[in-house]
């Protein structure tokens, strides 16, 4: 069975509400959701035996987020038709992913920031080994993390820190020399509740 099917079909037969400890965002009534900004990133997971997905490291010339990991992905702007055209045409941006090698299965779990912004993650299964080109100005790199490694609990940290003076809480994930935390993590986490890790590994190597 194809990647996207399997994907697919593991979506569909996941919870209908989300997970009791699923995470919609920090400090999710600090802004009426009115006013967030709709955005939208790509959730590229790689068609191969072990699925890999795919991530960027900011520009440190960046005035917001520079140097963190992050989606590809950014504001919905006029021309784009929905959220899965703005979120083809950022990675198309972003890291020269062109949107005829998107195999698009759709939305999941929107994130709202408490600085404004409602995320919306589109899943899509891209062929592997692509030849990606980042735009320097905005990605400094792009990586591929397996995606049974980035959805695995145990390799998730919960970091407790001090901010406007309140305590807040954030998810982190290390891989290799990358530090993935904050809204990317927490995607991510949401994510794990529609493709668990024993889900990912049911579908095994495929031909």
């Amino acid at each position: 069975m194809p990647l996207r099917d399997e994907i697919a079909r593991i979506l569909a037969e996941g919870h209908a509400r989300p997970h009791p400890d699923i995470i919609l965002g920090a400090d999710i009534d600090e802004t009426p959701e009115g006013e967030h900004l709709p955005s939208a990133v790509l959730i590229a997971l790689t068609d191969r035996p072990q699925p890999g997905l795919i991530l960027t490291q900011r520009s440190e010339n960046l005035r917001k987020h520079p140097g963190q990991v992050a989606f590809p992905g950014g504001r919905v702007d006029p021309e784009d038709a929905d959220i899965v055209a703005a979120a083809l045409r950022e990675a198309e941006e972003e890291i020269g992913l062109s949107r005829d090698r998107v195999d698009v299965i759709g939305v999941t779990d929107p994130f709202r920031t408490h600085t404004g912004y409602l995320i919306v993650p589109v899943v899509a299964v891209i062929p592997p080994d692509i030849d990606f080109t980042a735009a320097p100005d905005e990605v400094s790199a792009i990586f591929e993390v397996p995606l049974d490694y980035a959805l695995d609990p145990e390799r998730r940290n919960v970091i407790f820190t001090e901010f406007e003076g309140q305590t807040r809480n954030y998810h982190e994930i290390l891989w290799k020399d990358r530090r993935i935390w904050g809204v990317t993590a927490a995607m991510l986490v949401n994510l794990s509740y529609r493709l668990d890790p024993a889900s990912l590994r049911a579908i095994g190597p495929r031909r």
